[in-house]
């Protein structure tokens, strides 16, 4: 239950559900009190103005994925740790394995791998029985690093975990069992802070290797931008909305997992 709790309730803080909640309102207060519903309208086209807009998202994107970039190299482990959440089952029409877009962690996890960063990987991520798909993640990630060139026998799964929490349990588990003391942490940037909070938590000994980024350190500043980029940048766009809300998500995962004394 609160698994689905934790991915019910959170959607009406989120831009498209709070925008949602707030029309509905609107219209009960047209049928009501008609002055009134001008107030939740207008609200939700600001909501939706702001949170679309690239200033917004950028600015939230950075406050999460620039907290643990590496100084310099990474150093050497004894296991790297791919975090699940990038996959989709081969279900029909699908011919193979397909990644979203945070998909880059498992590619970064096979270029550490073949760096000689670590020589074994342990694959964490299960799938929500109610979700599309047949396969834990961590069976579709060991499928795809197969093809990469990392052997079957360099890998350790856990295909249980449904979220980050469990994740490290689950990974915290193995490790003693492998007796394994430090890992590289895999995972996407905007992921990032709230996992390492969780896994430092749990006293695991791990080192931040964020893939997946989506906002970039320019040279340029954006005080010095293109009108035409403040221009665009400014405008509501669905892809902006997206990222506002993956961020919002785990501001709202913190909050949540502290309260229920998980970081």
């Amino acid at each position: 239950m609160f698994l689905f709790l934790s991915k019910l309730l959170p959607l009406f803080f989120y831009p498209l559900g709070l925008s949602c909640l707030l029309l509905i309102v609107a219209f009960i207060l047209l049928w009501k009190r008609p002055r009134l519903a001008a107030l939740p309208i207008a609200l939700t086209l600001i909501i939706l103005l702001v949170s679309s807009s690239a200033w917004v998202s950028d600015w939230l994107v950075r406050s999460l994925e620039f907290q643990n970039i590496p100084s310099g190299e990474l150093p050497k482990a004894e296991a790297i740790v791919v975090l699940g959440g990038a996959t989709e089952s081969q279900v029909p029409p699908r011919p193979w394995v397909e990644i979203r877009d945070e998909g880059d962690r498992i590619l970064y996890a096979a270029k550490l791998y073949r760096e000689g960063k670590a020589p074994r990987l342990i694959l964490s991520g299960g799938r929500v029985a109610w979700n599309r798909g047949v396969n834990p993640e961590s069976s579709d990630m060991a499928t795809l690093l197969e093809t990469m060139g990392v052997p079957k026998s360099a890998m350790l799964e856990d295909p249980n975990s449904l979220n980050t929490r469990e994740n490290a349990v689950n990974v915290k588990q193995i490790m003693e069992a492998q007796q394994i003391r430090q890992v590289l942490l895999v995972t996407s940037a905007m992921h990032m802070p709230r996992s390492l909070l969780i896994f430092k938590k749990l006293n695991v000994n791990a080192i931040a290797a964020p893939a997946d980024f989506t906002a970039l350190q320019l040279d340029k500043p954006e005080a010095t931008a293109s009108t035409e980029l403040i221009f665009l940048n400014t405008l509501p766009d669905a892809d902006q909305l997206k990222r506002t809300t993956r961020a919002l998500k785990e501001y709202v995962g913190i909050v949540v997992y502290w309260l229920r004394g998980w970081v």
